[in-house]
């Protein structure tokens, strides 16, 4: 299963002329700066705009030439920055909102109140109204209502924009589950590439209207060429599983594909999967094996791409292992420790993690 989409055309001023493919599962965020057109692919995809182009889900064509599918014929779950919830009906009959209609139509009921509920967490909030939740509790049922109109497609508009950062940090963990429990794809769109790393798959980068690089979000996040490696949080994010523990110090070991991580507090029993987050600036490189240090972790990688970022600092992807098949990570280093070190892609070094920035239970 795969969704395909190229939209072309002109709003306004604005010039639009993107095409990707994403895969027919997970979380692909569509990433950039605001003006940029994710809204408006959105809005392409759902059939609230309409310019030339293809979109197909799953080989079901829903726009091409003369052949235009209306919002409304669209299996679709649309979620917006504000909730917009129904303030005169509870949260149960929110949820429900589109939900008997959908059904009653003939549409197959892949997904239940109850599966919704315990998703999201919402069933001490059924009975209440909306004017008595907090944002978070208000953007989850959000979710939940679009879920339950049995979409093929989720979209998601800046759905945490609009709330502080507690309640940001109430709906995360509920968003990230929606990796293992739903085979329904999702189009997430956002310009805060922490929230991107932290809940996406695949990423389309997006700029000025067209699309600079898609792909799966390690390959893009460990390109150095790209503009996301510019960006002073500028990271990777792999997937870990919990490997052992170190309870004397308090510590567990993550196994990633080609070395060990020791990283601070239980993350959970042996074989739990995770997501581990390394920033570029947590990483130094050491051409022998480092004595006498504080930093736990020294992995033996291969450097295999570089790019010099500006006149002090240079961006090194290292691969890990003796051999450099396994996982990549950026670094970025001054230039004149590149230079004094005599670094070069190709060469064996040391990679130094002064820290896991993230670390996030997958399902």
């Amino acid at each position: 299963m795969s969704l395909s989409a190229h939209f072309h055309g002109t709003l306004g001023q604005f010039a639009l002329d993107v095409a990707f493919e994403a895969p027919g599962r997970g979380i692909t965020a569509l990433f950039g700066p605001s003006g940029c057109g994710k809204t408006s692919v959105l809005r392409c995809a759902a059939g609230l705009q309409r310019l030339n182009g293809r979109f197909a889900l799953d080989g079901d064509v829903w726009q091409e030439g003369r052949t235009f599918r209306p919002t409304h014929k669209r299996p679709i779950g649309y979620v917006f920055q504000e909730a917009s919830l129904f303030p005169h009906l509870s949260v149960r009959t929110n949820l429900l909102f589109g939900h008997r209609r959908t059904v009653g139509r003939g549409v197959p009921e892949h997904i239940r109140l109850d599966d919704v509920v315990d998703l999201l967490g919402l069933g001490h909030l059924l009975d209440r109204s909306p004017e008595h939740l907090s944002g978070g509790e208000r953007q989850r049922v959000g979710v939940g209502r679009a879920l339950l109109s049995q979409p093929r497609l989720l979209l998601m508009d800046e759905p945490l924009a609009a709330l502080d950062r507690f309640s940001k940090e109430e709906i995360l963990p509920y968003l990230e589950r929606l990796h293992g429990v739903l085979s329904v794809p999702v189009l997430y769109v956002s310009h805060d590439i922490a929230e991107v790393e932290r809940l996406a798959d695949h990423l389309v980068l997006l700029r000025q209207g067209r699309v600079v690089a898609a792909g799966p979000m390690q390959e893009l996040q460990a390109d150095p060429t790209l503009p996301i490696a510019r960006m002073p949080e500028a990271g990777v994010t792999l997937p870990a599983v919990v490997a052992g523990r170190e309870d004397a110090y308090g510590l567990t070991l993550l196994r990633l594909d080609g070395g060990h991580l020791l990283v601070p507090g239980d993350l959970g029993p042996q074989g739990t999967a995770r997501r581990a987050r390394i920033a570029a600036s947590d990483v130094s490189l050491a051409r022998n094996p480092p004595e006498g240090s504080t930093i736990l972790n020294a992995l033996p990688a291969r450097i295999v791409a570089a790019e010099r970022q500006d006149e002090v600092q240079m961006m090194a992807v290292v691969a890990l292992g003796e051999e450099g098949r396994g996982a990549r990570m950026l670094a970025r280093v001054t230039r004149k420790s590149w230079d004094a070190l005599g670094l070069s892609p190709g060469q064996r070094v040391y990679a130094q993690v002064k820290g896991v920035a993230l670390v996030q239970e997958t399902m």
